[in-house]
């Protein structure tokens, strides 16, 4: 038998000043990352590569390396043969397939970013599918969404219509996915991929991240890791019914996400355009951490109302008194949140209706009128109450909703969604429903909840929009009977349109988004929130994993974290004081809770841990987040840090969550610092305002606590210890004694701590 060998000689050669761009490819390119297409005129739009970032004259070096995928970039049915159909129409003559080829290919500068946009157009119909991608140029994020439409005589059927397809090389990938249940929303999950397929998706059309969220990571060399290994990660920017699926096959993995296309069928008339909604993807070399960060940062700078602006520590009203709220009472909330440091002032659910008194969960949505026995100095006294103790104030609405029991049913039962010939559907309390907003005329009332409370009471700085409910009955009123499959996508179209009515008329107003709790964290609805109730479920511990499974995708300013009780409402659980707030202080910070209800003790302990919130509130709300120990992987310890951008300063810490004689307890390896500077370790929030812990005002340099770590043995002694600290720049003495007195330690046990950048020349000891 002949052996054959192949003998390869790679020799360096000079490269020549210029070279010609690969024929009939077009490059997709961020800092660091890149797309290329295959773009030949006439012919099918190709997807070739997906990876670290490529240049103009390496494509064909990319091609001559490795031979790419050269697969349909946007498979639809009937021709690409052996794909995951992208987008499947039916033409009036019932032709359901089609043929698209490229017509025309343009790159062109928008803000901060390069948007490329590819026309095809098919070879018999005039029907024409424009591809965009939106390749930001500070930032390794690529938007890229579809737009659909022709100019046949008669309507075409569009049974799928997805927002991206992309391919990756079939090797040992992992999926990195939330999923949950109301109170324990947004949980990690992580598995390996094996043939077959991966589906991620919702069906209620509105409460679209309570089990699943629309977003994924992939880890494409092996389990997923947080700070090294090729990782790409992807979120649809929709706050409706979804669908991603992963396609593994022997050779190649196949990523399709878009609007679920079950009971969403749609009818595009001729010369009407249909857009899908933007896919956003991203591609690390530096692991799960390096994905999140790139969504942080994206998602601070386009994708989140005032996403640059430091967001309030706030009290919320409702687990204080729930339904029970009056004038003395808010009055007295406020005051007492005032004296602890608190900024703003949350009335929750009860505030409203008069004919029926919103006393429950079951009566009185839709009715926005004051009730006058509850608060007879009406929105007035209360504002007053918030300008005589120096807070601001805010309230909740839930506007997209009614009860059977409400004025809003009496007069206008056909602004609800419902089944022809069916009986009514009801949700919360048994007499919930939700509103029609396909219809322009509950459009504009649904715009009139904000802008009557907002006209009549422009001092309100915050409202917390509500949604609890998923859309029980499939069926609109308003819509045609022939176009009743078009439920899900103009329900969002029309709550688009009342969002961006608030947001041009009231650009300054915060707002939440709620859904039940986590119901709606989700890219589709954040530019026009501010944040979200990242769930009900307010138990510190069970808050460890959920905060940590939202902060793979979403920013920490985002994320509402609040202390509540120290019996806990949802869980019963006790836990103490210092171990909440420093959970809490990983995100937004606010309280929920009745402060009157603390001892003098905690109340200390609030005003310091407030103080000390606010001090590094710009590094937890706009540096960057370095996960450390996951709980997920260690049952007993969790550990996290963010850090200033200029890396002068920042926040760590550290949760102990069970405890066990003789306990093994690892090493935390700090992360994001600069090696060659040196940090003083203060304790934020020490248990006893003179016993910081041992760590605290140690220097220790960048390289030691990132390669050596800290022990956490000795610092996390018994259960729900926790540790926060913090690190800044210092100047002289009298600052470090400044920042001393500023920073102080954190919770139960748990570490909190502030790293802070030593100037070696400007401290002695």
């Amino acid at each position: 038998m002949r052996k054959f060998i192949c003998l390869f000689v790679i020799c360096f050669l000079p490269i020549a000043t210029t070279l010609r761009a690969w024929e009939g490819n077009v490059l997709v390119s961020t800092p660091n990352t890149s797309i290329i297409l295959s773009a030949t005129e006439g012919q099918q739009l190709r997807f070739s590569y997906f990876g670290e970032r490529v240049e103009e004259d390496q494509i064909h070096q990319v091609f001559d390396a490795w031979t790419g995928f050269h697969r349909p970039a946007y498979p639809v049915f009937g021709t690409s043969t052996y794909e995951i159909s992208a987008l499947h129409a039916v033409h009036a003559d019932g032709n359901q397939t089609l043929d698209l080829i490229v017509d025309q290919v343009e790159q062109n500068p928008v803000k901060d970013a390069v948007l490329t946009t590819i026309t095809m157009k098919d070879r018999i119909y005039p029907f024409t599918v424009k591809m965009y991608y939106k390749a930001y140029q500070h930032i390794d994020m690529i938007e890229t969404w579809v737009e659909v439409s022709h100019k046949e005589k008669k309507a075409v059927v569009l049974k799928r219509f997805d927002s991206g397809h992309f391919l990756i090389r079939r090797g040992d990938v992992w999926i990195s996915s939330l999923h949950g249940h109301w109170g324990a929303e947004n949980m990690l999950e992580e598995e390996k991929l094996t043939n077959g397929q991966k589906v991620i998706s919702n069906k209620d059309g509105m409460v679209n991240t309570e089990t699943d969220n629309p977003s994924f990571m992939l880890s494409i060399d092996g389990k997923p890791q947080e700070e090294y290994g090729h990782i790409l990660g992807g979120t649809l920017a929709w706050t409706g019914n979804y669908l991603l699926k992963m396609d593994i096959t022997n050779t190649k993995l196949n990523i399709i996400a878009g609007i679920n296309e079950e009971n969403s069928h749609y009818k595009l008339e001729s010369k009407e355009t249909f857009k899908t909604p933007e896919f956003a993807m991203t591609y690390s070399t530096s692991g799960k951490g390096g994905v999140s960060r790139a969504f942080h940062r994206w998602a601070r700078m386009y994708k989140l109302s005032h996403g640059n602006v430091e967001r309030d520590i706030l009290l919320n009203s409702w687990e204080g008194v729930y339904f029970k709220v009056n004038q003395e009472g808010m009055d007295q909330m406020m005051k007492s949140f005032s004296a602890l440091g608190g900024e703003l002032f949350v009335m929750d659910d009860g505030w409203f209706g008069n004919k029926y008194s919103r006393d429950r969960g079951d009566s009185s949505l839709g009715d926005w009128t004051v009730n006058k026995k509850k608060l007879p100095l009406g929105i007035e006294g209360l504002i007053a109450s918030a300008k005589k103790h120096k807070i601001k104030f805010g309230l909740w609405i839930e506007p997209e909703m009614s009860n059977t029991k409400s004025e809003l049913f009496e007069k206008h039962p056909e602004w609800i969604l419902q089944c022809k010939n069916r009986p009514l559907s009801t949700g919360r309390g048994g007499t919930q429903i939700v509103l029609d907003l396909t219809n322009p005329e509950v459009q504009d009332f649904v715009f009139s909840v904000i802008d009557n409370l907002m006209t009549h009471y422009p001092e309100i700085a915050y409202m917390k929009w509500d949604a609890n409910s998923c859309m029980l009955d499939y069926g609109s009123p308003y819509l045609p009977k022939e176009k009743q499959s078009h439920l899900y996508i103009e329900y969002h179209r029309g709550l688009n349109n009342v969002l961006e009515r608030i947001r041009a008329k009231y650009p300054q107003l915060i707002l939440q988004a709620c859904a039940g709790g986590g119901g709606r964290i989700n890219y589709g609805i954040l530019p026009y929130f501010d944040e979200f109730w990242t769930s009900d479920d307010t138990d510190a511990l069970q808050r460890v994993y959920l905060q940590w499974g939202v902060s793979c995708f979403y920013p920490a300013i985002a994320m509402a974290a609040h202390v509540s009780a120290d019996k806990n409402h949802q869980t019963g659980r006790y836990l103490p004081l210092k171990f909440r707030f420093d959970v809490a202080m990983s995100g937004r910070l606010g309280m929920e809770m009745q402060p009157e209800d603390m001892t003098e003790a905690d109340k200390e302990f609030t005003q310091r841990a407030i103080q000390a919130y606010k001090g590094i509130r710009p590094i937890v709300q706009f540096g960057d987040l370095y996960r450390l120990i996951s709980p997920y992987e260690n049952k007993g310890v969790a550990s996290l840090m963010y850090v200033a951008p200029e890396k002068d300063r920042a926040v760590f810490y550290a949760y102990k969550m069970n405890h066990f004689i003789n306990m093994t307890i690892p090493n935390v390896k700090m992360n994001g610092l600069d090696p060659q500077k040196k940090y003083q370790l203060i304790d934020l929030t020490p248990l006893s305002k003179n016993k910081p812990c041992s760590l605290h005002n140690k220097i220790i340099s960048g390289k030691i606590l990132m390669e050596k770590g800290i022990a956490l043995q000795t610092l996390l002694k018994n259960e729900y210890y926790s540790l926060r600290a913090s690190r800044s720049k210092i100047i002289n003495k009298k600052l470090m004694k400044m920042a001393t007195k500023n920073f102080s330690w954190s919770s139960a046990f748990s570490i909190l701590l502030c790293t802070q950048n030593i100037k070696k020349e400007s401290v002695s000891f």
